[in-house]
């Protein structure tokens, strides 16, 4: 259905979804992220999974990097709901489902995703066809980047209080992003109230990983590129520490993806790890 339908999200949306899918169907417990409302949202045509894209061992390590990057930022946005952080923001939303599957967490929370309007409304429309349908503390806030869309003033006018602090994410888009975009991105987020915290991920150059790592990546690169949404920006965890502080952030710290590995996948008898590539900025204002 989402390779079909105008408006439906891109490739890269659906894949990630997917994903954390295969996560729950095909890795043994215990799951890191339990996620296949993706999965139903994206409703892909049947055959999915002999994808190239999808094969079993091939795919291990990207998709416990997805689940792995998804549950950090989760945890993140619970851990501010419990200091009385009320605002969630979800740059580049995508087929993000915390909202529906975590709701408790969520209603504490006014959840702001912002997407592009067709892959928005798309996603609206599949919330209401499952019966799943749109409460009133999740905002779905549509914004053309490509025509120079200011998500900051749509984000507002969807009821977001920048007097008040908000944990924003953006997990898988700035390697899309020029690196003029991204600092934007961060001088914008570091304005926000004293107290809101960025978590955001960023790709690393392949100078930095091992030789299976950096194949990894590689084949992550081509698949890009072949689906029509290549990688534009690479960083090194200093560079993107720079553009953190130069923005305005009262803090920055890096976080390695193999710390994430050694918090969620500590011990499996299976072995399953995320593959390395893709770390994490967290910024404080």
């Amino acid at each position: 259905m989402a390779d079909e339908q105008a408006g439906a999200p891109d490739s890269t949306a659906v894949r990630t979804a997917l994903w954390r899918a295969m996560h729950v169907l095909l890795d043994p417990p215990p799951h890191v992220l339990e996620d296949e409302l993706g999965l139903r949202l994206a409703a892909p045509a049947d055959g999915w999974r002999a994808r190239p894209d999808m094969h079993p061992a091939g795919t291990r390590g990207f998709r416990a990097a997805v689940v792995a990057r998804a549950r950090f930022i989760e945890d993140l946005a619970v851990e501010q709901a419990g200091h009385g952080v009320t605002q969630y923001v979800l740059l580049g939303a995508g087929l993000d489902t915390f909202a529906q599957r975590r709701p408790p967490a969520a209603a504490r929370l006014r959840v702001f995703e912002v997407d592009q309007p067709g892959p928005q409304a798309w996603k609206r429309q599949r919330l209401l066809e499952l019966g799943l349908g749109v409460p009133g503390w999740l905002r779905l806030v549509p914004v053309d980047f490509e025509a120079d869309g200011s998500w900051w003033e749509q984000l507002a006018a969807a009821g977001f209080d920048p007097g008040q602090p908000a944990v924003v994410a953006s997990a898988g888009v700035t390697m899309y992003l020029t690196k003029e975009a991204t600092a934007a991105t961060l001088r914008q987020v570091a304005r926000l109230a004293p107290g809101s915290t960025l978590a955001m991920t960023f790709m690393l150059p392949p100078e930095l990983l091992d030789d299976r790592d950096r194949s990894g990546l590689q084949a992550s690169r081509d698949g890009a590129r072949a689906s029509g949404t290549p990688f534009i920006s690479l960083y090194t965890p200093p560079e993107m520490l720079a553009l953190a502080r130069e923005a305005g952030f009262r803090d920055a710290r890096h976080v390695p993806g193999a710390s994430l590995a050694d918090r969620y996948f500590p011990g499996r008898p299976d072995a399953l790890r995320p593959s390395a590539g893709e770390d994490l900025l967290v910024a404080t204002t």
